[in-house]
Protein backbone atom coordinates (compact mmCIF):
# COMPACT_ATOMS: atom_id res chain seq x y z
CA UNK A 1 0.00 0.00 0.00
CA UNK A 2 1.31 3.41 -0.97
CA UNK A 3 0.75 5.47 2.18
CA UNK A 4 2.02 8.67 0.55
CA UNK A 5 -0.49 8.60 -2.35
CA UNK A 6 -3.57 9.81 -0.40
CA UNK A 7 -1.56 12.84 0.78
CA UNK A 8 -0.23 13.70 -2.68
CA UNK A 9 -1.97 16.15 -5.01
CA UNK A 10 -3.02 13.30 -7.31
CA UNK A 11 -4.35 11.29 -4.37
CA UNK A 12 -6.36 14.16 -2.94
CA UNK A 13 -7.79 14.84 -6.38
CA UNK A 14 -8.76 11.17 -6.86
CA UNK A 15 -10.42 11.04 -3.45
CA UNK A 16 -12.28 14.29 -4.17
CA UNK A 17 -13.43 12.93 -7.55
CA UNK A 18 -14.67 9.75 -5.87
CA UNK A 19 -16.61 11.63 -3.19
CA UNK A 20 -18.16 14.09 -5.67
CA UNK A 21 -19.04 11.31 -8.13
CA UNK A 22 -20.70 9.32 -5.35
CA UNK A 23 -22.62 12.44 -4.29
CA UNK A 24 -23.76 13.02 -7.87
CA UNK A 25 -24.89 9.40 -8.06
CA UNK A 26 -26.84 9.72 -4.81
CA UNK A 27 -28.50 12.96 -6.01
CA UNK A 28 -29.55 11.40 -9.31
CA UNK A 29 -30.83 8.18 -7.71
CA UNK A 30 -32.74 10.03 -4.98
CA UNK A 31 -34.33 12.46 -7.43
CA UNK A 32 -35.36 9.79 -9.91
CA UNK A 33 -33.37 11.44 -12.69
CA UNK A 34 -33.08 10.01 -16.18
CA UNK A 35 -31.37 6.61 -16.31
CA UNK A 36 -28.54 7.96 -18.47
CA UNK A 37 -27.61 10.48 -15.78
CA UNK A 38 -27.63 7.82 -13.09
CA UNK A 39 -25.65 5.38 -15.23
CA UNK A 40 -22.97 7.95 -16.03
CA UNK A 41 -22.60 8.93 -12.38
CA UNK A 42 -22.40 5.27 -11.37
CA UNK A 43 -19.80 4.43 -14.00
CA UNK A 44 -17.70 7.46 -13.07
CA UNK A 45 -17.81 6.47 -9.40
CA UNK A 46 -16.76 2.88 -10.11
CA UNK A 47 -13.99 3.82 -12.57
CA UNK A 48 -12.59 6.48 -10.25
CA UNK A 49 -12.56 4.04 -7.33
CA UNK A 50 -10.76 1.48 -9.51
CA UNK A 51 -8.08 4.02 -10.50
CA UNK A 52 -7.77 5.08 -6.85
CA UNK A 53 -7.20 1.46 -5.83
CA UNK A 54 -4.80 0.95 -8.74
CA UNK A 55 -2.55 3.77 -7.54
CA UNK A 56 -3.09 3.13 -3.82
CA UNK A 57 -2.10 -0.54 -4.08
CA UNK A 58 0.75 0.24 -6.53
CA UNK A 59 -0.77 -2.04 -9.13
CA UNK A 60 0.26 0.40 -11.85
CA UNK A 61 3.87 -0.56 -11.12
CA UNK A 62 3.15 -4.29 -11.19
CA UNK A 63 0.95 -4.28 -14.30
CA UNK A 64 3.13 -2.73 -16.98
CA UNK A 65 0.97 -3.90 -19.87
CA UNK A 66 -0.61 -0.43 -20.05
CA UNK A 67 0.69 3.08 -19.46
CA UNK A 68 -1.74 3.85 -16.63
CA UNK A 69 -1.34 7.65 -16.43
CA UNK A 70 -2.28 7.91 -20.10
CA UNK A 71 -5.28 5.60 -19.56
CA UNK A 72 -6.28 7.83 -16.65
CA UNK A 73 -6.02 10.91 -18.89
CA UNK A 74 -8.22 9.29 -21.55
CA UNK A 75 -10.76 8.32 -18.88
CA UNK A 76 -10.81 11.86 -17.49
CA UNK A 77 -11.23 13.47 -20.92
CA UNK A 78 -14.08 11.16 -21.91
CA UNK A 79 -15.72 11.56 -18.50
CA UNK A 80 -15.42 15.36 -18.77
CA UNK A 81 -17.18 15.34 -22.14
CA UNK A 82 -20.02 13.16 -20.88
CA UNK A 83 -20.30 15.13 -17.63
CA UNK A 84 -20.61 18.36 -19.60
CA UNK A 85 -23.56 16.98 -21.56
CA UNK A 86 -25.26 15.31 -18.60
CA UNK A 87 -24.60 18.19 -16.20
CA UNK A 88 -26.05 20.76 -18.59
CA UNK A 89 -28.98 18.46 -19.37
CA UNK A 90 -29.74 18.01 -15.66
CA UNK A 91 -29.51 21.76 -15.00
CA UNK A 92 -31.70 22.66 -17.96
CA UNK A 93 -34.35 19.99 -17.27
CA UNK A 94 -34.19 20.41 -13.43
CA UNK A 95 -37.25 18.28 -12.80
CA UNK A 96 -36.58 18.67 -9.08
CA UNK A 97 -33.91 19.96 -6.70
CA UNK A 98 -32.08 16.63 -6.61
CA UNK A 99 -31.58 16.67 -10.37
CA UNK A 100 -30.43 20.28 -10.22
CA UNK A 101 -27.98 19.48 -7.41
CA UNK A 102 -26.70 16.46 -9.34
CA UNK A 103 -26.19 18.63 -12.43
CA UNK A 104 -24.27 21.30 -10.53
CA UNK A 105 -22.14 18.69 -8.77
CA UNK A 106 -21.62 17.01 -12.14
CA UNK A 107 -20.14 20.25 -13.47
CA UNK A 108 -17.91 20.46 -10.40
CA UNK A 109 -16.83 16.89 -11.16
CA UNK A 110 -16.08 18.03 -14.71
CA UNK A 111 -13.68 20.63 -13.31
CA UNK A 112 -12.02 17.97 -11.17
CA UNK A 113 -11.62 15.76 -14.26
CA UNK A 114 -9.93 18.60 -16.13
CA UNK A 115 -7.66 19.26 -13.14
CA UNK A 116 -6.74 15.56 -13.15
CA UNK A 117 -5.83 15.75 -16.85
CA UNK A 118 -3.62 18.80 -16.28
CA UNK A 119 -1.91 17.22 -13.27
CA UNK A 120 -1.25 13.94 -15.05
CA UNK A 121 -0.10 15.69 -18.22
CA UNK A 122 2.45 17.67 -16.20
CA UNK A 123 3.64 14.47 -14.52
CA UNK A 124 4.08 12.71 -17.86
CA UNK A 125 5.85 15.75 -19.36
CA UNK A 126 8.19 16.11 -16.38
CA UNK A 127 9.04 12.41 -16.35
CA UNK A 128 9.83 12.52 -20.08
CA UNK A 129 12.02 15.61 -19.65
CA UNK A 130 13.94 14.03 -16.77
CA UNK A 131 14.50 10.88 -18.79
CA UNK A 132 16.15 12.81 -21.64
CA UNK A 133 18.40 14.99 -19.54
CA UNK A 134 19.67 12.21 -17.33
CA UNK A 135 23.23 11.18 -18.10
CA UNK A 136 23.75 7.74 -19.63
CA UNK A 137 25.56 5.28 -17.38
Amino acid sequence: VDRAFPRSARGVLKIARTVVALTVLICFVASGAHEACTALAGMETVITVLFLLLYLLKLDVRMRCLFWPLADIFNSVIAALFLLVVGLFAIIVKTNKGTLAGGVLGLILLVLCIANVVLLWKKISLDKARGRSAPAN
